[in-house]
């Protein structure tokens, strides 16, 4: 049997993320079905759990790999960046699937306990990103000095799942481009 460079293996695992990523935001956790999955990756089953040992698993990795994303926009546009990412996706027909992973994420943390602690490192450290994100904002004297940082991070991050649910109903009755705007505002320093 012929070997199978790295790079073929690695771009293998990125098309079933791809896929998987845009059926678990399409379908939910539950309405991805392995049929569904291959359809959207145009893979096998036999092809798809080599990478990944059961649904799970790719779930995980699907929304892991999200998180590092988010963690990469929070350190460069804080966490407003994240949530103007997501309204400009919203709009968008295809979407890359943050929001209905975000929305997933959300759900099984509720629901199920397993998940709950294994995705806590996770968002530990998207919430760390926040954090030194706010630090070096408060430092360079573009936010507000009257609020702790950890409140401040608080508060967008309450933003962030109200706004992620909002998103999720599809009603667009408001401006949000406007309302993230009085969001980044209320952070900085006047």
């Amino acid at each position: 049997m012929p070997r199978v460079s790295q790079e073929h293996l690695d771009s293998r695992r990125q098309q079933i993320l791809d896929g998987a990523r845009s059926t678990f935001a399409k379908f939910g956790y539950e309405g991805a079905t392995v049929r569904r999955l291959e359809e959207a990756t145009g893979l096998s089953r036999g092809a798809i759990f080599h990478h990944f040992r059961d649904k799970d698993a790719l779930f995980l990795a699907v929304a892991s790999e999200d998180a590092s994303e988010m963690v990469e926009t929070v350190a460069e546009r804080g966490l407003v960046g994240v949530m103007q990412d997501l309204v400009a996706e919203a709009k968008q027909s295809e979407t890359r699937g943050w929001l209905g992973t975000q929305l997933e994420v959300a759900r099984r943390l509720r629901t199920d306990p397993e998940f709950a602690e294994e995705w806590g490192a996770r968002w530990e450290t998207l919430r760390e990103a926040s954090v030194a994100r706010l630090r070096k904002q408060r430092d360079l004297g573009h936010l507000r000095e009257d609020v702790p940082i950890e409140v401040l991070a608080g508060f967008l991050q309450l933003f962030y799942d109200g706004l992620s649910r909002y998103l999720a109903t599809g009603r667009d009755e408001i401006e949000l481009e406007s309302v993230l705007r009085l969001v980044e505002d209320s952070v900085r320093k006047h």
